[in-house]
C-alpha cells in the first residue's frame, strides 16, 4: 500500500507561482497525478505523469502554466504552478495508481490519495 502526503500549498497573488510536493511511502513507479476540488464543485483532473516520468499530460485549463515532474529516488512528485489565477483556488490532491494505467484521468483509476493541500489565489 502507498501513502501520499502533499505539502506546499498556501496563499499567493494572481500571476504568482507555487510548487506542491507529494511524498510517497511506497513504490513510486506507478502513474501519479494531481487533482483539485473547489468548494461546491466536483474533483477534477489536473495533470498526470507516468511511472518513469517520461510521459506527462495536462487538463486544458492548466496547460502551459503547470508542470508535473517526479524524482523517484526521493519518492516525490511535484506540481509547479506558474501564472496562477483565482480560478486555480482549490484543494489539491496527489494520487497514484496500483499499477500501470495509460494516461489515467478519472478518480476511479487512482487507488491512493493524499489528504490534500489548500491553494488560494487572490486577485
Amino acid at each position: 500500500q502507498v501513502q501520499l502526503v502533499e505539502s506546499g500549498g498556501g496563499l499567493v497573488q494572481a500571476g504568482g507561482s507555487l510548487r506542491l510536493s507529494c511524498v510517497a511511502s511506497g513504490r513510486t513507479t506507478t502513474s501519479m497525478g494531481w487533482f483539485r476540488q473547489a468548494p461546491g464543485k466536483e474533483r477534477e483532473f489536473v495533470t498526470g505523469i507516468s511511472g518513469g516520468g517520461g510521459s506527462t499530460y495536462y487538463a486544458d485549463s492548466v496547460k502551459g502554466r503547470f508542470t508535473i515532474s517526479r524524482d523517484n529516488a526521493k519518492r516525490t512528485v511535484y506540481l509547479q504552478m506558474n501564472s496562477l489565477k483565482p480560478e486555480d483556488t482549490a484543494v489539491y490532491y496527489c494520487a497514484g495508481t496500483r499499477s500501470f494505467i495509460r494516461m489515467p484521468t478519472t478518480e476511479s483509476e487512482y487507488a491512493y490519495w493524499g489528504q490534500g493541500t489548500q491553494v488560494t489565489v487572490s486577485s
